[in-house]
């Protein structure tokens, strides 16, 4: 039975914060392979597994060289963050972005069921469309939607803005995979991070921004 009185509680467990982070992250660097990654995205693997628990997470990442880097440049210099689904936006810190970034989903757009309609495709693949305007230099962090990894590769390869860097974690069983292979094959020349096979998620996408924004400040309090 569990007590009525909140401070005298019948259970013994961590309720500060802090200590609850720096001990979350610690079993993390001691159960993950980190070695296996560059430095910079180290902590970023951190982040990643403390969001979904799975300390296999460093085996399955794909990356191109210096993304990390590459993305955190881009936040740091004010680059929006551009999120297939509300899911993602609601992850990510505010207070971790350096540069007050605009995080931005057009999934909810009055007009996107129609265009998806009209296009052929899903309505995460056709809110992508109305991303053109802000993807020069931008950070896009996909964490839910195959379709729109899809789209966004298609309509770059026809002459769309490319964006500083694609963090793309699709998830499920149809497409997700896929995706991101043809992410990972790079042929757009596009600054990347992705966890191969069905594994990913909104939780995932966001931890992944999150990470390139401002590392493991928790970690360092």
């Amino acid at each position: 039975m569990i007590s009525d009185d909140a401070g005298t509680g019948s259970f013994a467990y961590e309720k500060d914060p802090a200590a609850i982070y720096r001990q979350s992250f610690s079993i993390v660097r001691a159960e993950a392979d980190l070695g296996i990654l560059p430095p910079a995205l180290q902590p970023v693997a951190v982040r990643l597994i403390h969001a979904c628990g799975m300390t296999d997470i460093p085996h399955d990442l794909m990356w191109s060289d210096g993304v990390a880097e590459i993305a955190h440049d881009a936040l740091t210099k004010g680059a929006p963050v551009l999120c297939d689904v509300e899911m993602v936006v609601h992850g990510i810190i505010p207070r971790h972005l350096p540069a007050n970034n605009q995080v931005i989903c057009t999934l909810n757009r009055e007009d996107v069921p129609a265009l998806a309609q009209s296009i052929g495709t899903t309505r995460s693949a056709a809110a992508v469309e109305h991303w053109r305007a802000h993807l020069d230099g931008a950070v896009v962090a996909i964490g839910n939607a195959p379709t729109a990894l899809f789209h966004l590769l298609e309509m770059i390869e026809k002459g769309a803005p490319k964006p500083a860097a694609v963090l793309g974690f699709p998830v499920g069983f149809v497409g997700a995979a896929e995706s991101k292979d043809a992410l990972a094959a790079n042929m757009l020349d596009l600054p990347f991070l992705a966890l191969k096979g069905r594994r990913g998620g909104s939780a995932i996408a966001a931890a992944a921004v999150n990470a390139l924004a401002a590392g493991l400040p928790e970690e360092r309090a």
